[in-house]
């Protein structure tokens, strides 16, 4: 028997890179496009090699490098149907600025625009 392709989940992430010398801001917004709420979340995400997070906003981030998992914190961990989150981070790169290529938003993979 084959196994069907993993459905994406009622999700969908935007992420915006700002890059200078040796250091990048991501700007992430995490949407459900669900028609219910998503209470307590997680985005899981492979940072491109090279990069390090070494700060960020509106999530809390472990750990700093390769496979990291961004959680809510206590004022945003409810995503209403139809509604965004923003997170984002600074990080350091060396000379590798690229996005991840697949976010999972509580294991579910989410679209990406």
């Amino acid at each position: 028997p084959t196994t069907p392709p993993p459905t994406e989940g009622a999700c969908r992430v935007g992420y915006t890179v700002n890059a200078w010398n040796s250091g990048l801001t991501a700007s992430v917004a995490i949407t459900n496009t669900g028609a219910t709420a998503v209470n307590g979340w997680a985005l899981t995400f492979t940072l491109p090699s090279g990069q390090r997070i070494t700060s960020g906003w509106n999530a809390q981030y472990a750990p700093a490098s390769g496979a990291v998992t961004a959680r809510n914190v206590s004022y945003n961990g409810t995503i209403a149907p139809n509604a965004s989150v923003e997170i984002g981070f600074q990080a350091t790169h060396e000379g590798g600025t690229g996005k991840p290529t697949s976010f999972a938003l509580n294991g579910a993979a989410c679209s990406v625009s």
